[in-house]
């Protein structure tokens, strides 16, 4: 590559690195998985930076690059699962912010999506691409982008509603506890 290119190519990541973590981070929800997909979406790209004639276009090839990579390592990742005793507390909310909850709660309920639904999501309602424009970063008709984007949002829809049954069925037995324990309280005063 010639030294005008790789000037351009680290312009390029200098602008633009903060964005394509963000997408990053939406296509896999662990900081540090994001960085590192960030990383090698980055190298694989560097080395095809002189063949990017309309450098207009590199944000959709890196992020073309990033869900290629995404998916080469989600079916090769290997399925273990290691018994605890306590379950991991991953709903913690630091700054009790509303917000940070919610898109916790988004990030969460988008792992049930399939990876090529998830990839439809992301580039449609985070990165508002065009119909047109995610076709052609995901290599799909308009058509098959339409119709995955229809099923996983309502895949979406049916897990958020799932959840808040869930809860408030948690709720409900709580609140019988809590007056069965009353009740009980009760009768040891009368007695």
């Amino acid at each position: 590559m010639a030294h005008g290119e790789v000037l351009g190519f680290e312009e390029y990541v200098r602008n633009r690195q903060e964005a394509l973590l963000r997408s990053a981070r939406r296509l896999v929800p662990d900081p540090i998985d994001a960085q590192d997909l960030l990383q090698t979406a980055l190298v694989r790209t560097y080395g095809r930076w002189d063949g990017i004639a309309d450098k207009s276009l590199a944000d959709a090839y890196l992020r073309r690059v990033m869900i290629n990579t995404r998916t080469e390592w989600w079916r090769a990742r290997r399925l273990e699962e290691i018994p605890t005793e306590q379950l991991p507390d991953d709903a913690r909310v630091d700054d009790g912010s509303e917000q940070r909850a919610d898109r916790a709660l988004l990030m969460d309920v988008l792992k049930v999506l399939a990876p090529k639904q998830r990839s439809v999501v992301v580039l449609r309602h985070w990165e508002q691409m065009s119909t047109e424009e995610t076709a052609a970063a995901l290599g799909m008709s308009a058509g098959t982008v339409k119709s995955t984007l229809h099923r996983a949002l309502a895949r979406l829809r049916q897990e958020l509603e799932s959840r808040d049954l869930d809860a408030r069925a948690l709720e409900r037995a709580e609140a019988r506890r809590e007056r069965e324990r009353d009740g009980r309280g009760r009768e040891r005063c009368a007695a």
